[in-house]
């Protein structure tokens, strides 16, 4: 194919012909890799590339057969080193942009205001390892607003609760009385004989619900306008104990190279935990059962082709020493921490979009927490999920492609 420019990218890195091809191109140029590509999963049988599967400890990946590890192939992960770099967003729409500062401000009686919401006790320190407070995660939510949002807008939230900080107990909720939160919407008769789902689709919003001690949200697979047809995929990627985050990090890639065999493009983020997520934007023309039955099928042929990183089966015994790849939250009201959701765990992670080339320089699935992460944003000039809100991918080949080698 014609040579093109990759985005986000310097002038020297160019590459051709399809996705894979290009991401192999990139990572030639920017690891000294003459092959450029660390893993792949091929289609055809008796065709399986193994070069330079030694950047993955040794493990080629295809869909025909067994796969091969060859000898003396040995695995090197790239170090951080200094600041994270970047290739970072887009300006957010002109609807959607937060304030450029912070418009809280003390308000006495021990109580603080954030875009126009009363905060009580802001000075309650809400995580210990951290020393953050209450104020501060207003603070952090209302700066990254503008981003977050077009991650809520539209679709079912359930919110984790955390009224006596981080380590004490969470209360997981998928209905709750909205009065309580001014500009949380109740989404009545998605969920026929269940109450009201929430929406957090504003700013005054998202800071009345951390104001209520919400320190998560999570999002459903769907918009509400569509809500039995999910319009994305999800893997998240859990380490099992003993799990160094380099194989988590190798775990990613070589699920993204079956999905490009497959056909499907994939996002990256981090989990703001132990883990990543990788993320299959979708058009919203299947129901949750096929769309979650095909994520399992996809991990099954995962665990089934590298059983010493992949596991299938969730549970913390099933996973000691491996990744469990969970489909399970591709079915009907299940969720997924939202992008730049803070973790109610220590430290106050959060779940923050990355690109690919990025991967190798992340420490963990926390990698951000709420001090940091505004500052990644600040100063981003790309948007490293680039075409991912325009994406909207059919499942009909992948599915074949799956089934004709599973059988």
């Amino acid at each position: 194919g014609p040579l093109q420019r990759l985005p986000g990218v310097g002038p020297k890195v160019r590459a051709f012909g399809t996705g894979a091809e290009r991401a192999r191109a990139k990572h030639a140029e920017s690891h000294n890799d003459p092959h450029g590509f660390h893993a792949s999963v091929m289609l055809h049988s008796g065709l399986q590339r193994t070069r330079d599967v030694g950047r993955f400890h040794g493990w080629g990946l295809r869909l025909w057969g067994r796969v091969a590890r060859p000898a003396g192939a040995a695995g090197r992960t790239s170090a951080m080193s200094g600041a994270m770099k970047t290739t970072l967003a887009a300006d957010p729409a002109p609807e959607a942009r937060a304030p450029a500062v912070h418009t809280s401000s003390r308000t006495g009686r021990g109580e603080a205001e954030v875009a126009g919401v009363r905060i009580t006790h802001p000075e309650r320190v809400i995580d210990p390892a951290s020393g953050h407070t209450k104020l501060d995660l207003a603070r952090y939510y209302e700066s990254v607003a503008a981003w977050m949002l077009p991650h809520l807008k539209s679709r079912p939230v359930s919110l984790v609760r955390a009224p006596g900080g981080v380590g004490h107990e969470l209360f997981f909720q998928k209905h709750a009385d909205a009065r309580t939160m001014p500009g949380v919407l109740q989404l009545e008769g998605l969920w026929p004989g269940h109450g009201p789902l929430l929406e957090v689709p504003t700013l005054r919003a998202l800071i009345a619900a951390a104001q209520m001690n919400v320190i998560e949200f999570h999002t459903w697979n769907s918009v509400k306008r569509k809500i039995a047809l999910p319009d994305r995929m999800v893997f998240d990627l859990d380490p099992g104990e003993g799990v160094e985050f380099a194989t988590v990090r190798e775990g990613a890639t070589l699920v993204r190279a079956l999905l490009d065999e497959l056909g499907l493009r994939a996002w990256l983020k981090t989990s703001g935990g132990k883990g990543l997520h990788v993320v299959v934007p979708l058009a919203p023309r299947l129901d949750y059962d096929t769309v979650k039955d095909f994520s399992r099928r996809i991990v099954e042929h995962l665990a089934r082709t590298i059983p010493q990183r992949f596991v299938a089966r969730s549970g913390p015994v099933n996973r000691v020493g491996r990744i469990f790849v969970d489909y399970l939250r591709n079915g009907f009201n299940a969720t997924t921490a939202a992008a730049f959701s803070a973790r109610a765990r220590p430290g106050l992670g959060v779940s923050v979009p990355v690109s690919w080339d990025e991967l190798h320089e992340l420490r963990s699935g926390a990698h951000w927490t709420i001090s940091t992460a505004r500052d990644r944003l600040s100063f981003q000039q790309a948007d490293p999920w680039e075409g991912y809100a325009r994406c909207r991918q059919t499942l009909a080949k992948a599915m074949k492609r799956l089934g004709d080698v599973a059988g």
